[in-house]
Order: structure tokens, then C-alpha cells, then sequence
């Protein structure tokens, strides 16, 4: 019989390592979304999004008049450590 142990603090550790070299790759990246951008981004629709993340104080966001914008790096990096926090079922 195999055994294989994994360090998923390692693993975590790489795999945030490659996605931010992947991140920096692209060119053509959005320094702010909006609200439309958030939905279409993490496919969630906006009663979602509140009610799983979007109150987290971690969570950037910034009110600018009557609409809601978010930085698109930290808020990918934010979504990114959200996701990876979810319980797997």
C-alpha cells in the first residue's frame, strides 16, 4: 500500500506563488471593477456575494458616491485566500 503525505501549507504557499506570477503576466489588467465587474468575475450574483464575503472587514472595497469599486488585484488576491478558506465538501 502508497502513502503519500502532503504539506498543504506548502502547497498552498506554491500555488499562491504561481498565480501571482501568472497575475503579473497580464497586461491588459483592470485597475478597478465595479459591482458588474465583481458578479461577472466570481459568478456569484450580488445576494451571494453578500452574504458569503463581501462584509468581511478583509474585503476591499471603497464607496465612491453611490457606487461600489473594488481593486482588482487585491480583490482577486482577497477571492483567491476566500476561496481557498471554504470548507471542501
Amino acid at each position: 500500500m502508497l502513502e503519500v503525505k502532503v504539506n498543504e501549507l506548502e502547497i498552498k504557499k506554491l500555488y499562491l506563488e504561481e498565480l501571482e506570477k501568472h497575475l503579473n503576466k497580464l497586461d491588459n489588467e483592470l485597475l478597478f471593477w465595479d459591482t458588474d465587474d465583481l458578479i461577472k468575475n466570481t459568478k456569484m450574483c450580488w445576494n451571494t456575494i453578500q452574504e458569503k464575503f463581501f462584509f468581511d472587514p478583509r474585503f476591499p472595497k471603497r464607496k465612491v458616491g453611490r457606487k461600489w469599486m473594488f481593486p482588482a488585484k487585491q480583490t482577486k488576491e482577497f477571492l483567491l485566500e476566500w476561496l481557498l478558506e471554504q470548507p471542501t465538501e
